[in-house]
């Protein structure tokens, strides 16, 4: 049997790095089902932000990884605690993942 990883939601203007996004402050985050998830080093997780495409259809940014510490210097970047870092298959629209 398959395990689902969680579904978070993220805004794709906090990437650190081309392969980093800051998660959240906490050490909890609500995903798509409503279930609240417990983060924790090395956790398999999908993100997501909402979009479109160009005829106003949501066509979501979607992306997987592994959830990480938060280890950036930048100021702006300290208030979240956790982040995931995007596998090989990078930040996609979710119509191309199919």
């Amino acid at each position: 049997m398959l395990k689902k990883i969680p579904r978070i939601c993220v805004d794709f203007n906090e990437m650190l790095e081309p392969d980093l996004v800051l998660l959240t402050k906490n050490d909890t985050k609500t995903d798509s089902s409503g279930a609240v998830i417990t983060l924790y080093e090395g956790m398999d997780v999908a993100i997501y932000s909402e979009d479109g495409n160009a005829d106003k259809l949501r066509d979501d940014l979607i992306a997987e990884g592994k959830v990480e510490r938060n280890l950036a210097p930048e100021p702006w970047a300290k208030v979240a605690k956790w982040c995931c870092r995007i596998d090989r298959n990078g930040v996609r629209y979710e119509s191309e993942a199919h």
